[in-house]
């Protein structure tokens, strides 16, 4: 096993009392003291994440379009402005999704953001895809990346960085643009209003340091997964994986059909799936019964067996809420093997969560 990795803002989460933990082979932060606390700081107001551990790479050349059609189950044709961004899975031959990721249309041709964790198979199958275009793939692994979020989180970066506040200003929700060496986006991971902001990691600690002064709470991965999970997020390992099919993931908004043409990796595979109708799709449950959803409990319905593969006690509503795979036909109350006992729950729809606010049914 190689040593742990460290974003350039460990020192500085040590000094704020973060609780550090591994993540995906980073030394990262699961809280600073309460991850309740910090949950409800972003709900209300503002928190910052280090999400350094991000892999940031841009895709220029000739082909970048060409390229990322096929690399890409959405289609990057669909970005009609400079920084306007996009969701999609990356899909292998069978139509597993190897990753989730966001890239923007950018002034050089694209940036990709992808999950730490996957880092080392997303760069070789984005390589090995890559050869066939005239393509260049760049890691930027000298980058930084901090996420704000919250309904002040957008003020509290302006008041913390002046200077990049006419650019805040004039982004559109899901677009990301330059600003020097600096990358600025309105996108985010909580099912709040906030920014993404990618800069030289030799700057992470100072723009960091502003933020705190200017009163953004700094949130660990704790928080991030609850929040993520109250808006009805998926993340990779639980939601999808190499062999879970996007119409199983609760992914099939993400995947563009037309052009017919358009013959991305694992098309073939999943177009027969939907035309036969997905065996599975993704739900939420509410629980009605008692203790907490968790990831891995099973979970009985009329149409036969599915599993959770992400639950938590949600702080912003007070209950326990999941994220599960079901069969198609599966609908109303079902039941939840929890600790050896089946407890009824609700299929509703997601998100649980928006702005704050509870939103299903």
């Amino acid at each position: 096993m190689s040593a742990p990795q460290r974003t350039p803002l460990f020192e500085a989460h040590v000094a704020a009392g973060g609780k550090i933990v591994d993540f995906a082979g980073w030394e990262l932060p699961i809280h600073y003291g309460s991850q309740l606390k910090e949950h409800d700081t972003v709900r209300s107001d503002a928190g910052v994440f280090d999400v350094s551990h991000m892999t940031v790479v841009d895709v220029t050349g000739p082909q970048a379009t060409a390229f990322l059609q096929k690399l890409l189950a959405n289609d990057v044709a669909r970005l009609g402005f400079e920084g306007k961004a996009l969701y999609s899975g990356m899909l292998n031959a069978d139509g597993g999704v190897i990753d989730d990721l966001i890239v923007y249309k950018t002034a050089w041709d694209y940036r990709v953001v992808v999950n730490a964790a996957t880092r080392d198979k997303d760069l070789a199958w984005i390589t090995q895809q890559a050869a066939a275009f005239d393509v260049t793939v760049t890691e930027r692994p000298e980058l930084a990346m901090l996420a704000i979020q919250g309904p002040q989180a957008i003020a509290k970066v302006k008041a913390a960085k002046p200077e990049l506040a006419a650019l805040i200003d004039s982004l559109k929700v899901f677009q990301g643009l330059p600003a020097g060496e600096w990358f600025v986006a309105r996108t985010g991971y909580t099912g709040e209003d906030g920014l993404e902001i990618m800069l030289p990691g030799s700057e992470a600690v100072a723009f960091w340091n502003a933020l705190l002064a200017a009163g953004v709470a700094p949130t660990g991965l704790g928080a991030r997964d609850t929040l993520r999970l109250e808006a009805g997020m998926n993340l990779y390992g639980h939601e999808m994986d190499d062999g879970v099919s996007p119409l199983a993931a609760g992914m099939g908004w993400t995947i563009a059909w037309a052009p017919e043409e358009r013959d991305f990796i694992g098309r073939s595979v999943i177009a027969a799936e939907k035309a036969a109708g997905p065996a599975y799709k993704q739900v939420g449950l509410v629980l009605e019964g008692k203790g907490v959803l968790r990831a891995g409990q099973t979970v009985q319905t009329d149409a036969g067996e599915g599993e959770i593969t992400s639950g938590t006690f949600s702080p912003s509503l007070k209950l326990s809420i999941a994220m599960a795979r079901v069969p198609a036909a599966a609908s109303g109350i079902v039941q939840v093997d929890i600790r050896s006992k089946l407890e009824p729950a609700r299929i509703v729809k997601m998100p649980f969560v928006r702005n704050g606010q509870k939103v299903f049914e």
